[in-house]
């Protein structure tokens, strides 16, 4: 046995959900994944799309789908520094469950609420999966 399999450890997974909560879940990765299925983000316009998220949180968070290949950073060779996110062919696989949290939420606020439109402030339709491979 070698020396990295003797450290390397596989966490074990009842079901498939727990892998893909472990990619994208929780509070802010799913939205960053939303936004950047509009297009290419750079931080900025990020944490203006995502009012209450701190930048060391949309830094971390970021990493994170970054080394588990959901979205690329591209840095520019400029002054100053261009930061850009983007999603990955990997990345846009997620969409068909995103799009389906969003219509069970949008069902939910009309159960709850009446009108959705109370309490949501903008729905966009996404974009399909672009065609070129990453």
């Amino acid at each position: 046995m070698t020396e990295q399999m003797k450290n390397s450890i596989r966490k074990k997974y009842q079901v498939g959900v727990e892998a893909a909560l472990e990619v994208m879940g929780g509070k802010w990765k799913p939205l960053i994944i939303y936004h950047l299925m509009t297009g290419r983000k750079r931080t900025s316009e990020l944490r203006r799309l995502i009012p209450g998220i701190t930048q060391k949180m949309l830094t971390t968070q970021l990493r994170g789908l970054e080394k588990d290949k959901i979205i690329t950073r591209m840095v520019y060779n400029e002054v100053p520094p261009k930061v850009e996110y983007d999603l990955t062919s990997y990345g846009w696989g997620l969409k068909p469950a995103l799009d389906h949290l969003c219509y069970w939420g949008e069902d939910h606020l009309e159960k709850i609420y009446g009108d959705k439109s109370k309490v949501l402030e903008e729905f966009r339709n996404l974009p399909e999966m672009p065609n070129s491979t990453q």
